[in-house]
C-alpha cells in the first residue's frame, strides 16, 4: 500500500483495525492473522467513497466489485463500528483527492442494481416497484437462501440447535395461536410472500386463507405451492395491494414482515383498513422489524432524507421505513383496536439471518447463477450486517396482537397461553 494511503487509512480507522486491508498494489494494513480481509481492488473504489462519503459510497464500491470482502463476513463487518466516527479533516480530504487522481470528482456510474423509483413515495405504483425490486429477483435464489419453507421473516427458535425449518414452523404456529384460528375461519395474510403462513394455517388450522402480495413471482409460486399441497380450495393468492382488499369480513389478519413497506404517512390508512376488514372480536397480528427510540438512519423512520443515503434503501429495501414499537401500538389503537400483547423476538432474527447467510455461502455458485454476482453480494452483505444489528439491539422485531374489541369484549381468555 502506498505510504500515503496507509497513513490516511490508519488516521481514519485507528491503529487497531480488526481486519486486514489490502490495496490493488498488493500492500497491506492490519493484523497478519486477520479473520477477514477488505480488498481495495481499484482506484474506482476510492472515487466512489470520495463522491459519496460513508455507507453509500462503500456500498456502491462493494456492489460494483471495486471493494471486496474475503473470509468471515461477520468479522469483516466489525470494521463498520469504526466508520461512524470517520471524519476527514481538510488536509485528509486533499490527501484522498490526490490519491484518487485527476478524475476524483468525475462521476462514477452507479451500479445497475441500485433502485431507481419514481412517483410519489408509497403510492400504489411506487410501492409495487419497490416490492418488485426486492422480491422479484429469482424464486430459485430465494429457495436456496431461505430453505424449503420459503419463509422470509424472523423464525422462532426454542433452541439454537433446531433446524431453520422447525423454527419457521414454530413462528407460523405461534401466530396461528395468537390469532385463535379455528376451522372455517377466514384469514387474510397481508404480504403473504411465497405462501408459508397461508399453507400452515390452512393445513393445520382448517381456515380459508387469502394472501395478497405485490410480487408477481411470489404470487405465482405461492399459488403453485398451494396446489401441490392439495390446498387449492382453501388457499387463494392475489397479486393485489392491501389497500384494494374489499371482501371482508375476515376473522383474523396476519401481517408478517410486510409492515416495513407501509411508510409512516400510511400507518393510519393501513391500520384503519385492517380494522374495517375485521368483525367485532376479530384479531390482528402485526409482525414487523422496528427500531429503538430516537434512532435514525438506514431503512428510515419516516425522515426519508436520511434513509435515501443508506445502502439498504438504495440496494435492498427501497422506501423501507422502520418505526419504534410504541408508536406502532399507538397507531394501532388510534385506528380503533385494543393492543393486547406485545412480544419482542429480536434475538430470534439474528439466529435466522445467520442461517440464511450460511445457506447463501453454501450455495454460492448456484445463487450467483440464479440472481447474478452483484445481487448475491448485496444479499450476503445486508443479511450479515442485519444479524449484527439485531444482536447489538440496534434493530428490533416485535409481534403486536390487537383485537377489535366490542363493547368491552376482546374475545381473549383472561390469561391466554400462546406457547
Amino acid at each position: 500500500m502506498t505510504p500515503q494511503l496507509a497513513t490516511l487509512l490508519e488516521q481514519l480507522l485507528g491503529p487497531d483495525v480488526p481486519i486486514a486491508i489490502e490495496a490493488y498494489d498488493g500492500s497491506r494494513l492490519g493484523p497478519a492473522d486477520a479473520p477477514a480481509t477488505l480488498l481495495i481492488r481499484s482506484p474506482a473504489a476510492l472515487r466512489r467513497i470520495v463522491q459519496a462519503p460513508g455507507e453509500l459510497g462503500f456500498g456502491r464500491a462493494y456492489v460494483a466489485g471495486d471493494l471486496d470482502l474475503e473470509g468471515d463476513i461477520f468479522a469483516a463487518l466489525a470494521l463498520r463500528d469504526h466508520l461512524p466516527d470517520v471524519k476527514l479533516r481538510p488536509a485528509q480530504w486533499m490527501a484522498a483527492l490526490r490519491l484518487v487522481g485527476p478524475g476524483a470528482l468525475k462521476p462514477v456510474p452507479k451500479p445497475p442494481e441500485e433502485a431507481r423509483l419514481h412517483g410519489r413515495r408509497h403510492s400504489k405504483q411506487r410501492d409495487a416497484a419497490a416490492v418488485s425490486h426486492h422480491y422479484d429477483v429469482s424464486n430459485d435464489f430465494y429457495r436456496r437462501v431461505l430453505g424449503p419453507s420459503m419463509t422470509y421473516s424472523c423464525a422462532v427458535w426454542t433452541d439454537p440447535g433446531i433446524t431453520l425449518e422447525e423454527a419457521q414452523t414454530n413462528k407460523h404456529e405461534l401466530i396461528c395461536r395468537k390469532l385463535g384460528l379455528e376451522p372455517g375461519m377466514r384469514l387474510l395474510d397481508i404480504g403473504c410472500g411465497w405462501g408459508g403462513m397461508l399453507l400452515h394455517a390452512a393445513e393445520h388450522h382448517g381456515v380459508q386463507a387469502v394472501g395478497v402480495t405485490l410480487s408477481k413471482r411470489q404470487a405465482e409460486l405461492a399459488e403453485k405451492r398451494a396446489a401441490e399441497a392439495g390446498l387449492a380450495g382453501k388457499v387463494e393468492v392475489r397479486y393485489q395491494d392491501y389497500r384494494d382488499v374489499d371482501d371482508g369480513p375476515y376473522d383474523a389478519i396476519s401481517s408478517i414482515g410486510m409492515f416495513e413497506h407501509v411508510g409512516l404517512r400510511q400507518l393510519a390508512v393501513y391500520f384503519e383498513h385492517c380494522f374495517e376488514l375485521l368483525p367485532a372480536g376479530g384479531r390482528l397480528l402485526n409482525h414487523a422489524i422496528s427500531r429503538p427510540p430516537g434512532q435514525t438512519g438506514s431503512t428510515g423512520d419516516g425522515r426519508a432524507r436520511f434513509a435515501r443515503r443508506s445502502f439498504i434503501d438504495r440496494y435492498v429495501f427501497p422506501d423501507g421505513e422502520l418505526h419504534e414499537v410504541g408508536s406502532v401500538v399507538s397507531a394501532i389503537q388510534r385506528a380503533g383496536f385494543e393492543a393486547r400483547h406485545v412480544e419482542s423476538i429480536r434475538e430470534h432474527y439474528a439466529l435466522t439471518l445467520r442461517k440464511w447467510v450460511a445457506n447463501l455461502e453454501a450455495n454460492w455458485d448456484a445463487c450467483v447463477a440464479d440472481a447474478g454476482r452483484a445481487r448475491a453480494r448485496i444479499w450476503r452483505l445486508y443479511m450479515a450486517a442485519s444479524a449484527l444489528q439485531f444482536e447489538a439491539n440496534r434493530t428490533q422485531v416485535h409481534q403486536v396482537l390487537a383485537t377489535k374489541t366490542d363493547r368491552g369484549r376482546s374475545g381473549l381468555p383472561l390469561r391466554p397461553r400462546f406457547e
